[in-house]
């Protein structure tokens, strides 16, 4: 069922519909992932370990998550970033006292964070964005039903990967070591690189990208990416496209078809659309009209997704 919120942010609102599914698989017994689907914040988590230690891991996550920013107003990127540190404490706290090397908790966490950059520096108007985080191989995708720039084809979208795995294939791809295809045979495909409960420490990446713009994120476990690769999730967005006025049935397509492909493992997915409307007596270059242009900081580092795609991590 297709949930929806406002959310105001100073100078206009953020009005967000969110849809959500996770499924065992047709393999698996247990489900090890879990979701949060609420504002402002939306995030998957696809928990690892043994001992029945990996479901309580990505629920443990997510409610530590749901506890630090779930229903609150809207604050910096630096209260998600400590939300996540949070986290990592509780999965970390599961095997404290269970003893023994074998016994292991862990859990990658994906997912998008609404909030004001800069909220205490005395903006009358503080900017809205979309927090983009990522720890493991869960992903967020950007889609984009018109398929504008970057070489789409009409009427078949765009697909745009926003977060970056952390595991080994995507290592070796980075360094040229093997391609895209090889990425999803190799029999290290499976290892991580980055998770919350490996250690004391936890290392997200975080990007940010503008909330005035029209916004859809696909936030999904490897169940899904496992079975269906980047162009056939299009294909399914693509031709749900007429009914992604309700996205809980494009939702279900990608459920359904990542179950169709075998469903060897758990499968969440959580798609968040999002539009801005600015209040009738202020626009984006504050004489009520919108200029229609990004906000790029000088400061930040383009990852070459997209050009208002701005990569975060060292400021925050």
């Amino acid at each position: 069922m297709t949930a929806g919120y406002r959310l105001a942010t100073g100078a206009g609102d953020v009005v967000v519909s969110v849809a959500s599914a996770s499924h065992v698989g047709l393999v698996r017994l247990v489900n090890e992932d879990s979701l949060l689907a609420e504002p402002p914040l939306f995030a998957v988590a696809d928990g690892m370990g043994g001992h029945a230690f990996g479901d309580r891991a990505s629920a443990a996550a997510v409610q530590a998550l749901r506890e630090e920013v779930g229903g609150a107003a809207l604050s910096a990127p630096g209260r998600v970033l400590a939300a996540i540190r949070r986290a990592n404490a509780a999965v970390r706290e599961l095997t404290a006292g269970a003893g023994g090397d074998r016994v292991i908790a862990g859990t990658t966490l994906t997912g998008v964070a609404l909030v004001l950059e800069d909220p205490d520096d005395g903006a009358s108007d503080p900017h809205a964005r979309w927090m983009v985080f990522n720890l493991g191989d869960s992903r967020v995708y950007r889609w984009d039903a018109a398929g504008a720039g970057n070489g789409a084809r009409p009427g078949l979208g765009r697909l745009e990967r926003v977060s970056v795995d952390h595991s080994i294939v995507q290592e070796l791809f980075d360094a040229g070591v093997i391609d895209e295809a090889r990425t999803r045979t190799h029999p290290d495909r499976n290892i991580i690189t980055r998770a919350l409960g490996a250690s004391d420490g936890v290392e997200p990446e975080a990007w940010l990208l503008p909330a005035e713009q029209p916004q859809t994120f696909l936030i999904c476990s490897d169940g899904l990416t496992k079975e269906l690769d980047d162009a056939q999730i299009a294909a399914v967005l693509a031709s749900a496209s007429d009914r992604m006025g309700d996205p809980q049935s494009a939702v279900d397509a990608l459920l359904a078809a990542a179950l169709e492909a075998g469903g060897h493992d758990n499968i969440t997915v959580v798609l968040v659309q999002s539009e801005y409307r600015r209040t009738a007596d202020e626009g984006a270059d504050g004489t009520g009209h919108d200029t229609g242009e990004d906000v790029v900081d000088e400061q930040t580092r383009d990852r070459a997704l997209s050009p208002e795609l701005e990569d975060t991590l060292p400021r925050v």
